[in-house]
Parts: C-alpha cells; structure tokens; sequence
C-alpha cells in the first residue's frame, strides 16, 4: 500500500493545509509561496499517476485517494481564491467547478455499482480543464503582476466552461442507464 505513487499522494493531502496557512500570512512572500506550494501538489498529481503506470504499483488504495486528493486540494484552493478575490465571477467559477467535481464523482461511483464505470472514465477534455484549472489556481494565487491575474481568469473562464461541457458529455455517457433507473 505505501509506495511510491500513493505517498506522493498523501504528500499532497499533507501540502493542503501548508498551502492555505502560507496563502493567509502576512509577508510579501506568501502569495508566491503558496503557489509554488499548489504547483507543487499539482505536479505530484502529474507524478503519481505516471509512476503509478510506469512502475506498475497501482492500488486500490491509491485509486481511491488519488481523486479525492485532488478533488480537495482544488475545492480548497478556490474557496481561498473565493474569499480573497470577493467577485461574482471567481464564487461563480468556484460553485460550478466544485458542483461539477461533486456531482460526477457521485455519477462514477453510481455507474461503478452498474458494472458500467468506463462509460464515464476520465476524457481528454477532463485533463485540458484539469490543466487549464490548475494554471489559472496558481496565477490567481501568486498574483505576480495584473496581466497574470487577467490571464489566469481567462484560463479560469475556459476551465469553467470546460467544466460544464464535460460533465453534459458525462451525463450524455451515462443517460442509458440514467433512463433505466
């Protein structure tokens, strides 16, 4: 159970609250430091999954806290985003994106107890959302100069309606079975 792929994980989890402290402290440095932070546990969720496949160590363990870590670590970037920024846009962005996570997390475990859990597996254009998401997350949070800010909202808005896009195509894969129940 604890190799390498499912302690990079749980690294993760670990690097949650670290990030929401250092976003919160009163220094010029913790806006970069809490982005980093984020950057980082987005690159151990690029890095768990590839070491996982590579060194042939998936569990059932790590299957189950892979998505919840990211799952988490999103949500609790964007509430602090949501808090901090205080507009109608990023509490917008924030309520469809962890609605989304939510309501398709539910959808797959739903689909799962149907034998059918491949008619929604992750898509393509769930990791250009995930990639687009979590540029915009550390733009937003380092803050580094307004052109970033601007731009990290504009990979916020594509990330948004990503999020929306994917999950009709989620519901469309699984509207058979939806239809039977």
């Amino acid at each position: 159970m604890w190799n390498i792929p499912n302690t990079l994980t749980t690294f993760r989890l670990l690097l949650i609250p670290v990030f929401a402290v250092i976003f919160y402290l009163p220094y010029s440095w913790a806006f970069f430091a809490a982005a980093f932070i984020f950057w980082l546990a987005s690159v151990t969720d690029i890095l768990d999954g590839y070491l996982a496949r590579k060194l042939e160590q998936s569990t059932p363990f790590g299957a189950f806290l892979d998505p919840v870590a990211d799952k988490v670590m999103v949500s609790v970037a964007l509430v602090v985003l949501a808090t901090h920024y205080q507009n109608m846009f990023m509490t917008i962005a924030t309520i469809v994106i962890i609605s989304r996570e939510i309501v398709i997390s539910a959808l797959r475990e739903w689909m799962a107890e149907q034998g059918k859990r491949g008619h929604v597996a992750v898509s393509w254009m769930g990791k250009f959302k995930t990639a687009a998401q979590m540029l915009a997350i550390i733009g937003l949070i380092w803050q580094f100069a307004p052109w970033m800010v601007m731009l990290s909202y504009a990979l916020l808005a594509i990330a948004t309606l990503l999020t929306v896009v994917s999950m009709v195509q989620y519901f469309y894969a699984a509207r058979t079975e939806l239809v039977k129940s």
